[in-house]
Parts: C-alpha cells; structure tokens; sequence
C-alpha cells in the first residue's frame, strides 16, 4: 500500500444520519486514491456507526480507508488519535457530518504541494440546512452554523471574526501539529480549531483560506432552534474558559468578550431600527450566553 501524501481524518460520534453522505463524498474525489487516506475515528458511537463504515469498507475496497475506535471520550483526544494514526504529510479534519465537493482533495493537496511555506489551509464551508436557514441568521452569527465564506481571493487568516479555519474544513502540516503538541485534550467539544490555530501562528501565520476547497456542512433543525442556540452559546463560552485558563489570559479574554456583549447591544438596536430585530435579538443572546458559559465554566 502506497504511503499518502494526505490523510482525511473524521472524528465521529452518534452521526449515522450523515456519515454514510460524508464517506461518499471522499470516495469520489478525483484526487487519485493512492494519494490520499481517509480515517474514521470512532468517539464510542452508540448508534449504527460502526455498522455503517464497516459495510461501506467492504463495498469499497480500492481505496486506503481505515477505522479506529478512540475511547477517551472528547474530539481532541479524537483529533489526536488521527495525527498518530494518518501516515500523510498533511492531515486534513472534515465532520461526520460534511460532504465535500469532488475536487476538495485535489486542491488542498495542490496548493499545499505548491505552497511549501504554508502549513496549514481553512477551506470553505457551506451550510446545509434540514430545513430553512434560521431567520435569526446575519454576517455575526455565521460561527454558530460553523459557516466561512471569505469570498473567492485566496488570502492569509487574520485572526479575530471568521479569521482561522474552522474545524469541520481545516488541513496541516503533520509535523507542525506534533510540534504544538496536538490539540488541547481540556477542550471536549469546541474552540479547538481557534486553540490549534493560536497555538501554531507562533511557528509560522502562513495559513491560508483557499475558497476552491469547499465542503457543504448539515444542519440539523435542533441546532438552530432557540434552545439549540443558547445551548451551543453557552458551550461556546464554556469552552473558551478552559482555553483561556489553560493559556492565561481568561482576564484579557473576560475583557473581550465583555466588548463584544455591550457591541452586541448596539448591533441589535441597528437591526432593530431596520425592522430586523430578531436578527439583533440573537447577536446580543449570542454574546450574552456565551458570556454566561465562559463565568461558570464547564
């Protein structure tokens, strides 16, 4: 078996709804198959997980796919497990519940060969609702969907807003995860896209948003529903309270998301002499649960 140049790592947990859609869309890549791997990380799934990627490995036998259980329960101690399990230069995070476009592979790998000072590249990523796109959604709430769309220009992440690759379309250097140590296992359920991204601008900020690496993200209905919205806001914040008291700065990050909340303010007031206020409602609920979640912790 050929060594890969990429490796494609899906943590999962309990998504037999999607997963069958996510391995799919791998398998018809046009990036030739002896170039890539795709790995499946198993969180302890309770569901028809396994079943599912084990069937679809037996009716697709020509191309390099291999599964793992990970027990420590969380997706760093998942994601981790794919870094010491992929033999690619580049590994690559897409979700359980994403379906990347045909020639995702292809251009990552691309631009990554082409590329060699870069060491890591966010692609786009594109809902896809269940249903309707929430009224509530507006530019300020696109994270909440996990939505990033910097346009057509490739361009270096800045930081801030929408400004690292998320975490369902994110791909680095192998050796430069090793080097940061992997991602921060504190962190079970988010910020850890942002963590890796803060961890490695020290080693190197050239990492890009290349807009032809493109996958369509699902959106279960719950999650945009009104308690499916305070409930990821509140594990926004309590998640940035781990990270923030593992690097710290929790002050200077109490600080920020304490202008971010009274900004909220003014963003909901502006929609509101719009005749949009549920679309400002939700900016300041945003910012206000999350800054609940980042008092109490997790």
């Amino acid at each position: 078996m050929p060594i890969p140049q990429l490796s494609i790592v899906i943590c999962t947990y309990n998504r037999q709804k999607y997963i069958g859609y996510c391995l799919e869309s791998l398998y018809q890549q046009t990036l030739a198959k002896e170039v890539f791997e795709v790995l499946v990380i198993n969180n302890n799934c309770t569901d028809q997980t396994e079943s599912i990627c084990m069937a679809f490995k037996k009716q697709h036998t020509d191309w390099q796919f291999r599964y793992f259980v990970e027990q420590r329960q969380g997706l760093s101690f998942a994601r981790n497990r794919g870094i010491a399990e992929s033999r690619g230069e580049m590994v690559c995070f897409i979700d359980d519940d994403a379906v990347a476009e045909p020639d995702f592979a292809l251009n990552l790998l691309n631009f990554m060969l082409q590329k060699p000072d870069a060491i890591g590249v966010g692609g786009r990523v594109l809902p896809r609702y269940e249903q309707s796109e929430p009224e509530w959604m507006n530019p300020y709430l696109e994270g909440m969907v996990s939505k990033r769309d910097l346009g057509d220009k490739i361009q270096l992440f800045k930081g801030g807003r929408g400004g690292y690759p998320v975490g369902c379309n994110m791909t680095y250097r192998k050796k430069a995860l090793q080097k940061v140590g992997g991602f921060n296992e504190k962190l079970l359920a988010r910020a850890d896209d942002k963590d890796i991204y803060m961890r490695l601008l020290p080693i190197s900020n050239q990492i890009y948003y290349l807009p032809t690496a493109v996958v369509h993200h699902h959106i279960d209905h719950a999650r945009v529903t009104h308690e499916g919205f305070v409930r990821l806001s509140r594990k926004i914040g309590s998640e940035e309270h781990i990270r923030a008291r593992t690097e710290g700065i929790f002050a200077t990050t109490l600080l920020g998301e304490s202008y971010k909340l009274l900004g909220s303010l003014v963003l909901a007031a502006k929609y509101a002499l719009q005749g949009q206020s549920t679309k400002g409602k939700y900016i300041f609920l945003c910012k206000y649960y999350t800054m609940l979640g980042l008092l109490e912790g997790r």
